[in-house]
């Protein structure tokens, strides 16, 4: 095996026919973890400014990494199954989701050396979270995860409409009962639609609330009924998780056995 096609197996795959991450992908994800933790840290004044030139170290150490991965990932495209030239493939995966986030991170990650303003680079250094995403492409149990999830879709859009209904009618029921008691807070639907969101999710901030004996009634079945909504997506959604851990480990099993009936007796 070539040093491209290793390279290929280890960035682009990510894990072995066991559903192991590879070594270098392993290495990959604790420095994205650490990157973090240092963006993190960093925002705390008290940290930034006695250890600044250390975080910018750090920064520097952690946009190299990043920046030898990508253009890893570059290198290693051709090796990609499917028709196309060697370049072909490699502005392919340049324009790629998974190849513009590469490049973002790259850039979030060394742009405090070249941009002077603080303000600006504060809006950057919250952009780093962006790399969590790559944790996206290293597991297929996240594929999996992401197949189940589609396949519950409709069942996911009847309790969403549901609590858009339940939202609509508590709103439109406190407009109608309160409406000319508090203009403010209920004067209208869409003023009232605020009350009904945050009762319906049962956060309650107490901003708005109904004063009369019906409204409150009202405002107890919005919050009931959110209760009983919140279980449903809640179920399903184990459900799928449950579904996609059932396959994955029954594709793990089937990979097992085709690399045992592989091996010479």
């Amino acid at each position: 095996m070539t040093l491209r096609a290793r390279l290929h197996r280890q960035l682009h795959i990510g894990s072995w026919p066991d559903g192991k991450l590879t070594g270098l992908n392993v290495f990959v994800v604790w420095t994205i973890l650490a990157a973090l933790l240092v963006g993190i840290v960093a925002t705390e004044p008290q940290v930034r400014i006695p250890y600044q030139h250390e975080i910018l170290v750090a920064e520097f150490v952690f946009g190299t990494i990043f920046l030898l991965e990508y253009l890893g990932r570059i290198f290693a495209a051709p090796e990609a199954e499917g028709p196309g030239s060697g370049w072909g493939k490699r502005l392919r995966f340049i324009f790629s989701p998974i190849g513009l986030i590469d490049l973002l991170v790259v850039v979030v990650s060394l742009a405090p050396f070249f941009i002077a303003n603080a303000a600006v680079l504060r809006v950057i250094r919250l952009l780093r979270i962006i790399s969590i995403l790559k944790f996206s492409r290293f597991s297929a149990a996240m594929r999996e995860i992401g197949a189940a999830l589609r396949e519950r879709s409709y069942d996911l859009l009847v309790c969403a409409t549901l609590a858009l209904v339940l939202v609509l009618l508590g709103a439109a029921g406190l407009y109608w009962v309160e409406g000319s008691l508090q203009p403010e807070q209920f004067g209208s639907i869409p003023r009232a639609l605020w009350w009904a969101v945050i009762t319906l999710t049962t956060v309650g901030y107490g901003d708005a609330y109904p004063v009369t004996t019906v409204g409150r009634l009202i405002g107890a079945l919005v919050a009931i009924g959110g209760v009983l909504l919140v279980a449903l997506p809640t179920g399903i959604v184990a459900a799928a998780f449950s579904d996609a851990m059932q396959r994955r480990r029954e594709s793990m099993a089937r990979a097992l056995e085709e690399m045992e009936g592989a091996l010479p007796e």
